[in-house]
C-alpha cells in the first residue's frame, strides 16, 4: 500500500473536527473504520481507542507492537479569518511539495500519524506481528487520554509514537511540561469623561510550537505588547480598557492587543511610543517574523477601566516574567534543556485577567524550578498562581532494541544513519512508561513545519520516506 492512499485518509481526517476536548466525532470515525474492517475496538473512559489487528500467518510469535498518536489538534487560525472548528473541514493546498493549511493549522501534528496508524490496519500485504493502534485523547491541552489509561488495556511492550516532525531523526527522549497560571483579581473603575482610547496591538508573528519552536528566536506578541505598554504607562500614564493575548499553552503568541485610555494632550506621544516599539521589533525580528504588523486604531470604549495598582502590576509582571530559553542541555550538544512560554494575557468574567504559561524540560527539578520563577514573578506584585497539567519526561535508553532495529532499517532504506536525540517538546511516552514501566519505545514522523500555528505544513516528500520506514521496521521486528 502506497503512499497515496495514507495521504486519502488524512484528508479524510481533515474533515473531522477534534479538537482538544471536543474529541467525538473522531472517536466516533475510528470506532466505526474498527467496526467496518471487522476488527477489534476498545474504548475507554476517556475516549482513547484500541484497534487490535491479529498477526498475519507465520508471524504470530512476533511482539506485539503498539503504533499510537493522538487525536485532537491545536485549533488555532489567523484573525478575520471566519473558520468554524467545530463544523467547518480544514481548507488546504497543495504546493510545491507541501500540504499547506495557509489561515488555520492543518492538524498534521498528528493528524497524520492516525492516518499511517489506519492506513497499516488497512494493508493485507505487509507481514506483521498482532498490531494495537492506540489513539490518545486531549493531548494538546495536557495529556489527559495518557494519563486517564489503565493497566491491561495494552498488552504490547514496543510502542511507536507517530507524534514528531522531523523526517530523518529517531527520538528516544522528550521534555516533561508544567502549566502556571496567574490570575489578577481588579477593581473596575468608571473612565473619567475627559479622556479617549484607542485599541493597540501587535500581529503577523510566526508563532509556532512552544517546545519544538522555542529556541528559533521568534516574537512573541504578549511580550512586545508588554513592552509597549510599559512605556506607555511609564512615560503617560495610560489606564487599562481591557487586554487580550495569545491563545494555547503550547503556542507562541502571535497576536496581543490592549484597549488603554489617556488625556487626549498625551495622544501624539502615546502613538509615537507604540510607532517606536514597532519599529524596534521589526528590526529585532526581521530575519524571524518578516511580517510583523501593528494595529493602532481610535476607539471609543463604553465600559469600566481596570483599576490602577492592578495596572501596574500586571504591566510589570509582563516585562519581568521569563520567556525563552533558560538554559541549554549539557550531553546532548545542540538540544533546549529548560524553556518557558508567555502563552497568553485574557480579560475573564468575574474582574479577573490571567496569564497562561508554560515550562519545559528535560530535567525535573529545572523543570520545577523554571515554574517558581515564572510563579515568583507574578507572586511578587499579588497575582495568585497555580501549577497543573504537569507531565513526565522520558529518559533516553541507548539500549533500546526497537532503537537497533529503527536506525539499521533507515540504514537499510537510505544507506544513510538516522540523527538519534531527544526533543524539547511533550510527548506521551513519559506517561506510558508510569503505567507499562517495560515499554520499549522510539518516535519519528514526517517533517512538519509551523505546527500550533495557520500556515502549518506537511512535506509529502518526506511522508514517503516516513511511510516507508514505518512498514520496514514493522517488517523487521522478529
Amino acid at each position: 500500500m502506497g503512499t497515496d492512499h495514507l495521504l486519502s485518509l488524512f484528508k479524510e481526517i481533515t474533515r473531522i473536527p477534534r479538537e482538544s476536548g471536543h474529541e467525538e466525532q473522531i472517536i466516533a470515525y475510528l470506532q466505526k473504520f474498527a467496526e467496518d474492517r471487522n476488527l477489534e475496538c476498545k474504548t475507554d473512559e476517556a475516549g482513547n481507542v484500541l484497534i487490535i489487528k491479529e498477526a498475519t500467518p507465520g508471524k504470530e510469535n512476533t511482539p506485539t507492537i503498539i503504533l499510537q498518536s493522538h487525536s485532537d489538534m491545536v485549533c488555532e487560525k489567523n484573525s478575520g479569518v471566519e473558520h468554524d472548528f467545530a463544523k467547518d473541514p480544514i481548507k488546504y493546498v497543495i504546493e510545491d511539495g507541501w500540504m499547506i493549511a495557509k489561515d488555520t493549522t492543518l492538524g498534521a501534528d498528528c493528524g497524520i500519524g492516525m492516518a499511517a496508524q489506519l492506513a497499516l490496519l488497512e494493508d493485507e500485504n505487509l507481514e506483521h506481528g498482532k498490531i494495537e493502534a492506540l489513539f490518545t485523547t486531549a493531548e494538546e491541552t495536557g495529556l489527559d487520554g495518557a494519563k486517564a489509561l489503565k493497566p491491561g488495556f495494552l498488552s504490547g511492550d514496543i510502542l511507536i509514537n507517530l507524534d514528531s516532525e522531523d523526517e530523518g531523526e529517531l527520538f528516544i527522549g522528550c521534555a516533561g511540561g508544567l502549566d502556571t497560571t496567574a490570575e489578577f483579581h481588579y477593581t473596575p473603575k468608571k473612565l473619567a469623561s475627559h479622556k479617549v482610547s484607542a485599541k493597540f496591538g501587535y500581529c503577523g508573528g510566526l508563532g509556532g510550537h512552544s517546545g519544538d519552536d522555542i529556541d528559533k528566536g521568534r516574537a512573541n506578541a504578549v511580550q512586545i505588547l508588554g513592552r509597549f505598554l510599559y512605556r506607555a504607562y511609564e512615560k503617560c500614564g495610560i489606564e487599562l480598557c481591557t487586554i487580550d493575548g495569545g491563545n494555547k499553552r503550547n503556542a507562541i503568541a502571535r497576536e496581543a492587543y490592549a484597549v488603554i485610555a489617556f488625556n487626549s494632550s498625551d495622544e501624539d506621544r502615546v502613538v509615537e511610543l507604540f510607532n517606536e516599539t514597532l519599529e524596534a521589533v521589526r528590526d529585532e525580528y526581521s530575519l524571524t517574523d518578516p511580517n510583523l504588523q501593528g494595529i493602532a486604531e481610535p476607539i471609543k470604549w463604553e465600559g469600566d477601566v481596570i483599576d490602577s495598582k492592578t495596572v501596574k502590576n500586571l504591566i510589570y509582571s509582563l516585562n519581568f516574567a521569563p520567556h525563552g530559553v533558560l538554559a541549554m542541555s549539557a550531553s546532548m550538544k545542540g538540544m533546549v534543556e529548560t524553556s518557558t512560554n508567555l502563552a497568553s494575557v485574557k480579560v475573564l468574567d468575574n474582574n479577573i485577567i490571567r496569564v497562561g504559561t508554560s515550562q519545559r524540560s528535560s530535567n525535573n527539578y529545572a523543570k520545577s524550578f523554571a515554574g517558581q520563577r515564572v510563579e515568583a514573578a507574578f507572586k511578587a506584585v499579588g497575582a495568585e498562581v497555580s501549577h497543573n497539567s504537569e507531565y513526565p519526561g522520558w529518559q533516553p535508553r541507548l539500549d533500546s532494541k526497537i532503537l537497533e532495529t529503527s536506525v539499521a532499517a533507515y540504514k537499510k532504506l537510505f544507506n544513510v544513519d538516522p540523527i538519534v536525540r531527544s526533543i524539547h517538546a511533550g510527548l506521551e511516552c513519559g506517561l506510558f512508561l508510569d503505567i507499562y514501566p517495560n515499554l520499549d519505545m522510539i518516535s519519528f514522523g514526517p517533517t512538519i513545519r509551523g505546527v500550533h500555528a495557520p500556515g502549518e505544513r506537511l512535506d509529502l516528500v518526506s511522508l514517503d520516506k516516513f511511510w516507508l520506514l514505518l512498514q520496514e521496521i514493522i517488517k523487521s521486528i522478529k
